[in-house]
């Protein structure tokens, strides 16, 4: 049982999929707050860490794992490129892309992965939440990672 701001008790929230939601939505925006000094957001870092993680990867690979059209991989590529994060070595217009990180791009995204270590820590670490401690150990658990870090 709990108590809302006007003095209402009620029960919690019983849906999986609401609280999840809920709790993805409080990680993205500390995880947006913690990428914006170095200039990034979840959605930059995740088109970096694809393109470290698929050496050469195309523009319809890196479409298909980032869950966007082959249009909107390419006008983020041009983006990242623009920045100097990425190289996209095209021959020509029509032909296959093989997309690479700059050295600037690999330095961004090991001191991305550094501000992402921190939000794990201070969200599902020793010192959060006991239930987000439980969801943080239940995902390391689901996805091979380790309980205990």
């Amino acid at each position: 049982m709990t108590v809302t701001g006007d003095g209402r008790t009620g029960t919690p929230a019983a849906s999986t999929s609401v609280t999840a939601l809920a709790l993805a939505r409080r990680v993205e925006a500390e995880l947006n707050a913690a990428l914006a000094p170095l200039d990034l957001t979840v959605r930059r870092l995740g088109l970096l860490g694809h393109i470290a993680g698929v050496p050469g990867v195309s523009f319809s690979d890196l479409a298909r794992m980032s869950g966007t059209t082959v249009q909107t991989a390419h006008a983020s590529v041009k983006a990242l490129v623009a920045a100097g994060l990425v190289r996209d070595h095209t021959s020509r217009a029509g032909s296959a892309s093989t997309i690479e990180l700059t050295p600037e791009g690999a330095r961004l995204l090991q001191a991305a992965r550094r501000a992402v270590a921190e939000v794990d820590e201070r969200m599902f670490g020793p010192g959060a939440d006991p239930a987000q401690r439980r969801v943080g150990d239940a995902v390391r658990a689901a996805f091979g990672g380790d309980p205990s870090s």
